[in-house]
């Protein structure tokens, strides 16, 4: 039987939404009235000046739903970050491709997933396949290390936009080192929302969305359990499916 390591009992933190602009300011207005945040709730709002005659814009801001009852109530917030596509309409934006090219006017783009120990599970995932658009950074103005994921979709599809970040708040001082260690020449490059959002618009403006899974290792996959429903996979299914990614990552 299969058991789940404790790097692996996560955590939602929390999840980011991707709103047209029109829909991003009556977001604003609902999650005040109708869920009830108040200023303290608020907790970030990123704003950016793309050109001059436009003026200041806002980015994403972030807010906080709900509390947490327990005795470390603070990991126990429930946070909705939001993000609109800010740029003029002559600059490119990876947010309104997502959005546009699904024909939407919301989108879930991440969760972000929290963890006790993120050096293990980085290592753990990377053995087995996953791909990351980030090495393991450090957000400057919280005490947290954070790593994104590629995209989910599938070879031949276009990019989904959705993918997962992996965190650890409250990091040991011997895992900063190591993050410190591993991020040498992208240490002191800028590693907060603006980092994470200029690294999905270089993807996005070169046609190359890093999948969660490399492709040929997706189509191994499938190849070998075409013939299974879910409920046929067996635990010497998922042993051989492991074994695949390791083999496929050391290859």
């Amino acid at each position: 039987m299969r058991t789940r390591k404790p790097f692996q009992n996560f955590e939602v933190d929390h999840m980011t939404l991707l709103l047209q602009p029109d829909l991003y300011k009556l977001s604003y207005l609902i999650f005040n009235v109708i869920f009830g945040i108040g200023p303290d709730d608020l907790l970030y709002d990123k704003r950016k000046i793309w050109s001059e005659a436009e003026g200041e814009k806002s980015m994403t801001y972030a807010v906080r739903v709900g509390h947490g009852a327990s005795p470390d109530k603070e990991l126990q917030n429930t946070i909705f970050a939001v993000v609109q596509p800010s740029e003029p309409k002559t600059q490119s934006s990876h947010v309104r491709e997502m959005l546009d090219g699904h024909e939407q006017s919301a989108h879930w783009q991440h969760v972000a997933l929290r963890t006790t120990d993120l050096l293990a599970f980085h290592k753990f995932a990377t053995e087995r396949g996953v791909q990351f658009i980030t090495p393991i950074l450090k957000d400057d103005e919280e005490d947290l290390i954070q790593v994104f994921s590629g995209e989910w979709y599938l070879p031949g599809m276009k990019a989904s936009g959705v993918f997962f970040e992996f965190l650890q708040r409250k990091p040991s001082d011997s895992h900063m080192q190591t993050v410190q260690a591993m991020n040498r020449e992208s240490w002191f490059r800028d590693k907060t929302f603006l980092g994470l959002y200029g690294e999905k618009e270089q993807e996005y403006q070169s046609k190359k969305v890093t999948p969660f899974l490399k492709f040929d290792l997706m189509e191994s996959l499938l190849k070998e359990f075409k013939g299974k429903q879910l409920w046929q996979i067996t635990e010497a299914d998922l042993a051989k499916a492991e074994e695949m990614m390791l083999t496929h990552t050391k290859g």
